[in-house]
């Protein structure tokens, strides 16, 4: 649960850090009110919904190939390992 709590929230930040970036990189301060302002600011946002949504919908519909974890175990008189089935 956290996981994905965790990846939608990066991804809803990473145009802002990027936006940062770029600030820094053109050698300017980024936490300079003047370089935030409203329309920046929506753009950015609506960027960080779109990714965190295409995230969501990504997690939510790719397959899951590895399946569930079997502890080792013994069978038989014999060690059998661990392993995703």
């Amino acid at each position: 649960m956290w996981r994905a709590f965790i990846e939608t929230a990066l991804l809803f930040l990473t145009p802002f850090l990027a936006y940062v970036t770029f600030q820094l990189l053109q050698r300017r301060w980024p936490f300079v009110a003047e370089l935030w302002h409203g329309r920046i600011v929506t753009a950015l946002t609506i960027a960080g919904l779109l990714l965190a949504i295409a995230g969501m919908l990504t997690l939510a519909f790719s397959r899951r190939e590895q399946g569930a974890y079997v502890p080792a175990h013994v069978e038989n008189g014999r060690l059998v390992p661990g392993a995703f089935r």
